[in-house]
């Protein structure tokens, strides 16, 4: 496999800690603050070629190692393939479930409401457990970042909320939360007015934090990225 270069310029945001392995990448605790953690890499090969022959339908469709390796790519393909299969095995070694997709298209909300709970939207994960997200982009538009201190709740904007009382049918109380964590609404954020987004950039593995019971910081703020007519598929990896 060809080198990997790490010069890599990433956001200046307090919350991100750059690491020079995965072995950092999976063992390095959240604290401090720091609710992100990215291996930056510069990496060789085509991956365009790669989504060039998988040619996916519309929607993400899985890919299996298999299917990877039939492909009848270049060098530079080859090369894109054999990162892929990597990352997987470096993450399936220390017991991660990574997936890769192929992604042509997400599905929207049809009718969002007061709060858009799709994928567009900025959100955090969440858990019952302590977990993470691990992600990155290889191809395609990358994944997006909003600063916490530049975020707020949905559900905490005065004429949201009240739309949602509306919806619940309701008063402000504890039946109320719930409602707004089953469906999610509590997980969604929307930007301040002058809030400065950041790209996860391609190619780089991240690790971000999640909204569990005692996480001991924030969760990563991110969404997908709008996707245009005309734009290439994105190739994730997710776990």
């Amino acid at each position: 496999m060809s080198a990997i270069s790490h010069s890599v310029l990433l956001p200046d945001y307090s919350r991100i800690k750059q690491v020079k392995s995965i072995h950092e990448l999976v063992t390095t605790p959240f604290a401090g603050g720091v609710n992100a953690l990215c291996w930056p890499r510069k990496l060789p090969g085509s991956f365009s070629e790669v989504v060039e022959h998988l040619k996916v339908s519309e929607g993400i469709t899985a890919l299996d190692d298999t299917r990877l390796r039939a492909l009848p790519v270049s060098g530079a393909g080859r090369i894109a393939i054999d990162i892929l299969l990597e990352d997987q095995r470096l993450l399936r070694e220390r017991d991660l479930d990574p997936v890769l997709n192929c992604i042509n298209g997400y599905l929207r909300d049809e009718n969002p409401g007061p709060v858009p709970t799709d994928v567009f939207s900025f959100h955090a994960d969440s858990a019952m457990v302590e977990t993470d997200t691990y992600l990155c982009t290889y191809h395609g538009p990358a994944s997006e970042g909003l600063r916490n201190d530049e975020a707020r709740r949905r559900v905490d904007l005065p004429a949201t909320r009240a739309e949602l009382l509306k919806l619940y049918g309701g008063e402000d109380n504890e039946g109320f939360h719930e409602f707004l964590k089953e469906n999610c609404y509590d997980l969604h954020y929307a930007p301040d007015p002058q809030a400065r987004l950041f790209c996860f950039g391609r190619g780089n593995l991240w690790r971000i934090a999640v909204d569990y019971p005692g996480s001991p910081v924030p969760p990563c703020i991110h969404r997908a990225p709008e996707t245009l007519p005309g734009q290439p598929p994105r190739l994730l990896l997710i776990s």
